[in-house]
Parts: structure tokens; sequence; C-alpha cells
């Protein structure tokens, strides 16, 4: 039941939320008649994003096509580079860091930075022709974050969906936390619902396929995260612990985040054995002296025989370069990684198969 507090704030929201979703139907409709140009490359892109605020997993999936695809084509990553410090078009190289092009950018950097070329330019269009000069090898370039950002037309537009958030229950921003109506659903030619349980279970493919009502050309597909081995955050620092399993009832773990949706992060842990304590900033936080100070006393604060801090793989690439984290504490700290696993409906082989087909085209109408 709703509170007075929620009815007036509803009630405050909606024309809010009216006044949004005609200026998101307005933009829309001109890239529709072409008032607002599209820019279609010669080589084929890949845009990967979402209709909601917050995290749906971007980044994950990114990787994971990078990771399927790296073998077949010569590929280039351009992202914004969001929170990043620094302006214009920027490669990402050895002296790159989460200032200079963004947290997310560089963990994609740092993981296939030897195989895929990664760049970061808030405008998507000179980005690409930029990142196309100075690597004319590439064949294929994959854009992190830019369902909303119509000014490239897409070889290939993949759509992400939380699963525990579905766009369909949801409500245009400021009321709710959708970027675009239901019907921007539309423009997707694959759609993935992201982060969902363990133990899915058949109807719940049919009850989501059911309510996202796609068109014919749609292709719908599953995925979940695998948590592998924890690995630490200062490599240099001779970390004494790194599984969790190892961690008894008597042990404590502080769970340090700094993203948008961190309730899938925490409830990872709740099946162990060992007391849970969460510090939570939010999304791309920059920590800043005062909050490692403060991170610093939870920790000390906390009772076990055996205690250590656990933080997200997005957040650890800020605190590995940040200069005021505390040196007792640099063995003591890991963070999570994830890999996706495509399944459900459409199960992997048929995924990277219809994606690589699609690309296929791309190249193939270039060619011609």
């Amino acid at each position: 039941m709703k509170t007075t507090k929620d009815k007036l704030l509803t009630y405050v929201l909606t024309p809010l939320s009216w006044i949004y979703g005609a200026c998101v139907y307005l933009r829309n409709k001109m890239f529709d008649a072409n008032i607002l140009k599209q820019k279609e490359f010669d080589i084929p892109v890949v845009s990967v994003g979402n209709i909601t605020v917050g995290g749906t997993g971007k980044t994950p999936h990114v990787e994971y096509i990078v990771s399927r695809l790296s073998g077949s084509f010569n590929i280039g990553v351009l992202s914004r580079g969001y929170k990043r410090k620094t302006r214009g078009f920027i490669m990402a190289n050895s002296k790159s860091s989460p200032d200079s092009i963004g947290d997310e950018p560089y963990q994609i950097w740092h993981k296939f930075g030897g195989v895929v070329k990664v760049a970061v330019c808030e405008k998507r269009t000179e980005g690409i022709r930029e990142l196309s000069r100075l690597h004319p090898e590439l064949d294929l370039i994959v854009l992190d974050d830019a369902f909303q950002h119509r000014y490239v037309k897409p070889k290939v537009s993949i759509l992400l969906i939380d699963y525990n958030r579905p766009v369909f229950t949801d409500k245009l921003l400021p009321l709710g936390r959708l970027r675009e109506s239901i019907h921007a659903v539309g423009r997707a030619d694959m759609v993935i619902v992201t982060k969902c349980p363990d133990d899915i279970q058949p109807l719940n493919y049919r009850i989501m396929s059911n309510n996202l009502e796609l068109m014919a050309f749609q292709k719908l597909y599953f995925s979940r995260y695998r948590y592998e081995s924890l690995e630490p955050v200062f490599p240099d620092e001779s970390p004494y612990f790194a599984s969790l399993s190892q961690l008894s009832e008597r042990d404590s773990v502080l769970l340090l985040t700094g993203i948008a949706h961190p309730r899938y992060f925490v409830r990872h842990f709740s099946p162990y054995k060992f007391k849970v304590k969460v510090s939570h900033f939010p999304d791309h936080h920059d920590f800043t002296r005062g909050d490692l100070i403060e991170i610093e006393r939870k920790f000390e604060e906390m009772s076990g025989e055996r205690k250590l801090i656990v933080t997200t793989e997005k957040d650890a690439v800020r605190l590995s370069f940040n200069p005021y984290f505390p040196d007792k504490l640099k063995p003591l700290v890991f963070y999570q990684p994830i890999s996706v696993i495509v399944e459900g409906g459409l199960k992997e082989a048929d995924f990277v198969a219809d994606l690589r087909a699609e690309i296929g085209k791309g190249l193939h109408e270039v060619q011609q």
C-alpha cells in the first residue's frame, strides 16, 4: 500500500514524466523522419545498451562479445568514457588510467588490450571515424552503452534488460527508471534479459517473452553471471587469502561497492557462513581520502578470526589507482570477477552464431 508520501511523490513526478516522455518521443520521431541524421559506416557496428538508468550488465556483456568474436574479427571497442577527467578522443594504452579513459573502458582494455583496440569519445560518430583511421585493419566496432546514441546507425543493436527490473513494469524518468518508453524495444535486433537467477524455470522464459511482445525479426536471449575465483586488487602486496570457501562463521567480510545496483552482487554472498557487512557508494564513485578512512574504520570494527574486503571488478579498477588506499589493507582486499553465460530459450551457441551471421551480412554489404 502506498503511503501519503509516496502518493504525493507520484502526483508531483507524473507530469514531469509526461514532459520527459514527450521530449524523448519527439527526438525519436525526428530520427525516424530523417530530420536528425543517422550515420552508417563502412565497418559493421554492434551497439550494446539499455533503456533504463543504472546497471544492466553492459560492460560484462561487451566483454563477453569481445571474448567470443576476437578470434574471428579485428575488434575496436568505443565508449564515451563516463566520468573520466578528460575530453575528446583518446586511445587506451599502457599509460591510461580510469581517470583518463573511465573505469569501464579501462577494465576492458586491461583484459583485452592485447587483442582489441579500445578508445573513448563523447561523440560516437567522430570516435568511429578516428578509430577506423588510426586502425584501418579493424573490421568490427562494438559500441558500449549506445542504444540512445542514434546518430550512429548500428548493423546490430543489442538491448539489455535486467531480469529483476523488467521494462514492462517500469515508468519513464523521473517517475521510474526508463530512459525511453517500452516501445523503444522495437529498435533492437537482439534482446538479452540479464542477471537471471541460476534456477530460472521455462515458465519464466515464457512470461518474459510474452510481456516483451517482440517482433518476428527480434531474437530473445537470457543470461546470468558466473562468479569466478577471487583475485587480489593489489597482486604485488602478497595477499594471504583468496578463497571464500575457507572462511567459517567465525570470519567476516566487508563488501565494498560503488555500482548502481549492488543487491545482485551482495546476494551472491548470502549462502556463505561468514558474517557480512556492506559499505555502498554511488555508481562510478571516486573514493576520497575520507571515504577510505571510513572504510578502514568499519573494517577494524568488524569482528572475526579472519577478515577481508571483497569488491566488484569495476570498483577494483578505481581502487587500484587510488593513492589514499591504506597500505595495511592492500593484502586483504580482493575483487569478484564475473563472466556471462547465455542460456535459456536460445542457447549460447545460437546467440554467437546469430551475431556472427548479422555481422557477416554487414561485411558483405560493405564489400558490395
